[in-house]
């Protein structure tokens, strides 16, 4: 058995939903640390993230690819920050960011399919790069810290697509269902959203 096996085979018991809930709630050490991991392993998550994309990053001719790095280490911070020690804080951030994320696919013209698979990607790493910390875990807590993490992915994914959405539908009637030609000025508002939304991070993180 694997490490991510280990993590996730734990005996849930037949008692009711809100009785297991409440046993499997995280303790605040524990998603401090799970917090700190991911944070910690950003640079990895981001490169192995990359590497799983391949060339679809540099496939758009309007978003580059150096931004949607940048975009995807805002994400891997900010999904550590929804379980770290700011979190009430930080999961405006997160929810923003990924409508912006969804947006952002919007413009790289992926389909509705590739953003929800670039992102489930994300959710995998997350649970790898936790696995050996998570097993060192008591086996609730370790469970409890992971569907913290999931229910805020999930969260987020379902923003992500709306934002891709809302996007697409925009473009579509800009002209009578003619794509707009200002997808440079598109693109600018996203890198300078993406930006201020890591300025905020920094500010709350920085005010503690």
């Amino acid at each position: 058995m694997n490490a991510f096996d280990r993590v996730m085979a734990v005996n849930i018991d037949s008692r009711p939903q809100h009785s297991r809930s409440n046993a499997l709630r995280a303790s605040q050490p524990t998603l401090l640390v799970a917090g700190r991991v991911i944070t910690t392993s950003r640079d990895a998550m981001v490169a192995e993230w990359t590497q799983r994309l391949g060339d679809r990053l540099a496939a758009s001719p309007t978003v580059g690819r150096d931004h949607v790095v940048r975009q995807f280490g805002l994400l891997v911070e900010l999904i550590g920050g929804t379980v770290g020690a700011y979190r009430r804080e930080v999961m405006p951030l997160w929810t923003r960011a990924m409508d912006l994320c969804g947006r952002t696919a919007s413009l790289r013209g992926l389909a509705a399919g590739e953003v929800v698979d670039e992102l489930q990607h994300l959710r995998e790493i997350l649970t790898i790069h936790l696995a050996p910390e998570l097993t060192r875990m008591r086996p609730r807590q370790a469970m409890a810290v992971m569907l913290r993490l999931h229910r805020n992915f999930d969260r987020g994914l379902a923003t992500a697509v709306v934002g891709y959405t809302d996007a697409l539908v925009a473009t579509l009637f800009a002209q009578n269902g003619v794509p707009a030609s200002d997808a440079q000025q598109d693109v600018a508002d996203i890198e300078r959203q993406t930006e201020a939304l890591g300025e905020e991070l920094s500010y709350v993180t920085r005010r503690h």
